[in-house]
C-alpha cells in the first residue's frame, strides 16, 4: 500500500459541484453516526494497539481519536460562528501540536469519545433545524484564504470522520487485529 492510500483511505474529499439536499443529508447522518462508529472501530483494540500508529510517520490510534474530538469541536464552533456572524474568519490550530499536548497522553480515549457523542448531539440538533437559507452562511480561513459555505463545511466534516475511522478500521486489516 503506498503513502498516498494510507493517508487517505477513502480518498482526499472534493465537494461537489452543487450539493443536494439529498447529499446535504447523508453528510449530517455521517455526523451524526460518527461517535458509534469511532466507539465501534476502538472497541476490542489494547493498550499496545491503541498506541500504534495508523501508517509510519503518523499519529497512535489515541491520537486519532483525541483529535477527531478536537477538530470537531472546532467544527462545531466555526459553524456557530458562521451562523451568527458575517463571514468570520475562523481561528486555524496547529493540530500536530494539539495531539502531542499532554492531555491526549494522559487521557483515556472513551472521555473523547464521550465528548463526541454529545457534541455530536448538540452538532446535528443545529444541523436538523437549519433553514436552507442558513446552508450558504459562509466562514473564511485564513491560512489559504478561502470562504466555505456551511454546506461545504459538512461534506468535509463527514468526509473528516470517515476518513479517520477507515484509519482504525485499515489498521486493524493490515494488523489482523
Amino acid at each position: 500500500m503506498d503513502l498516498e492510500q494510507l493517508k487517505y483511505p477513502i480518498g482526499r474529499f472534493s465537494a461537489p459541484e452543487n450539493i443536494s439536499a439529498a447529499q446535504l443529508k447523508n453528510y449530517i447522518n455521517d455526523i451524526r453516526y460518527l461517535p458509534t462508529l469511532v466507539e465501534l472501530a476502538v472497541q476490542n483494540l489494547d493498550s499496545h494497539q491503541l498506541e500504534t500508529p495508523y501508517r509510519p510517520d503518523g499519529w497512535t490510534v489515541i491520537q486519532l481519536v483525541h483529535h477527531i474530538a478536537d477538530s470537531h469541536m472546532n467544527a462545531y464552533t466555526r459553524f456557530k460562528l458562521a451562523l451568527t456572524e458575517v463571514n468570520p474568519t475562523i481561528k486555524p490550530y496547529e493540530e500536530q501540536l494539539w495531539a502531542e499536548l499532554p492531555d491526549v497522553a494522559n487521557t483515556p480515549i472513551n472521555i473523547s469519545i464521550t465528548l463526541l457523542h454529545a457534541l455530536h448531539t448538540r452538532w446535528v440538533n443545529l444541523l436538523d433545524h437549519l433553514p436552507e437559507v442558513a446552508w450558504e452562511r459562509t466562514f473564511t480561513h485564513p491560512a489559504n484564504n478561502k470562504t466555505s459555505s456551511l454546506r461545504v463545511a459538512a461534506g468535509t466534516y463527514a468526509w473528516h470522520g470517515r476518513h479517520h475511522v477507515a484509519h482504525i478500521e485499515k489498521l486493524k486489516e493490515r494488523n489482523n487485529w
